[in-house]
């Protein structure tokens, strides 16, 4: 699995990139990437485009689908000169910092996969534009090829197993870069991001880094909302439920008196919280029920996925994106693709269902 680290640059414009009149591969920024992609100027520098929601979610899914890539160039043996995955990331004027790169040991065979990186703004860029992070880390999701299908298949299904990935080595090597460029950057000036299992692996490594009370900015793209331990969970809590109903149908003797203290150690946000946004599509049965309204507990809707945060003194634990279109298949609905399009109407909400509870409690409960 590969990430990487991005920072900004000055780079050329996306027409200035194509080189040659070759036949441009499938995957080309040009043929499958975002239309319309304003150039950075000095206007950019003082009213910046990363001030639109819509903007930076397409910028960040680009960093994420170069994840992917980064690791098909190396498993396609593509240079320097026809790499796709510089493309995705020279448009917005980052560069290529670092490649986290997964190394296993298999029958001998040494395999270094590439599974996120970390991309930072240009050193030519004389002033970082308004709202755009220095750096973002970026972790891909499950590639399944040959070379890395074992590794991804095995953390997947540790996920769904147990609903962590804390004991991937990825994991560890994932928080380790993402305290290394809080450290150098500030916690506020950075980014993490992912796509399915990679939005797995973001979501936890910032919760980690969350619980040290370093809160960096999280954008998840169809985030794993599926797992064994969750449901068995669910089941338990609903068991509970039901029988909190045949008790209070009981006459009571007194024991109960005195309130239920439960909520006490319910979500607490006090003066920071810890807020990731979530890209959910409402035909991916991976990731759909985050917004599963039978745990909704707070829910605010707007229009667009481009308005503000309403103010509000309830807990949030999310701001989550639903993309509905309708009847889709799985993979339409699951891929990286949709979140770049033109087309892309969201609604987004403040959101503290069940799950996302489940998922960000240990942040705000208090000890035992």
């Amino acid at each position: 699995m590969k990430n990487v680290v991005m920072k900004v640059v000055e780079g050329q414009g996306r027409n200035q990139s194509i080189a040659g009149p070759q036949t441009q591969h499938p995957d080309d920024f040009h043929v499958c990437g975002p239309r319309n992609v304003p150039s950075m100027n000095w206007k950019d520098l003082i009213n910046s485009t990363w001030k639109d929601g819509n903007y930076k979610r397409t910028v960040i899914a680009c960093f994420i689908q170069a994840v992917y890539l980064l690791e098909l160039d190396r498993q396609e043996n593509r240079t320097n000169e026809n790499a796709l995955a510089p493309k995705w990331w020279t448009p917005y004027k980052y560069k290529l910092v670092e490649t986290l790169i997964d190394e296993a040991r298999r029958i001998n065979i040494r395999c270094n996969t590439r599974m996120g990186s970390c991309c930072s703004l240009s050193g030519f860029v004389p002033m970082r534009p308004n709202g755009a992070p220095r750096a973002v880390l970026a972790f891909r999701g499950t590639l399944l090829k040959s070379p890395t299908i074992r590794r991804d298949i095995e953390d997947d299904l540790r996920l769904l197993a147990w609903e962590s990935l804390k004991g991937s080595v990825r994991f560890s090597c994932g928080l380790k870069a993402l305290r290394s460029i809080s450290d150098k950057y500030g916690s506020s000036n950075i980014c993490v991001a992912g796509h399915s299992l990679g939005a797995g692996f973001a979501l936890q490594v910032g919760k980690a880094l969350a619980k040290q009370g370093i809160y960096v900015e999280a954008h998840l793209f169809n985030p794993p909302s599926v797992s064994l331990s969750s449901s068995i969970q669910s089941m338990d809590e609903k068991a509970a439920d039901i029988w909190k109903r045949v008790r209070s149908m009981l006459p009571s003797n007194g024991e109960n008196q005195g309130g239920n203290n439960d909520g006490s150690k319910s979500i607490r946000l006090g003066s920071k919280q810890w807020v990731p946004n979530l890209y959910v599509n409402n035909s991916d049965y991976i990731c759909c029920y985050y917004k599963d309204p039978d745990g909704a507990a707070e829910v605010k809707s707007t229009e667009t996925g481009n308005a503000n945060l309403p103010t509000n003194n309830a807990p949030c634990a999310a701001k989550l994106f639903v993309f509905s279109k309708g009847k889709q298949k799985f993979l339409e609905a699951h891929g990286l693709e949709q979140w770049w399009s033109d087309e892309l109407e969201l609604q987004m909400a403040l959101n503290n269902s069940k799950l996302i509870s489940r998922q960000l409690k240990s942040l705000y409960s208090l000890p035992p």
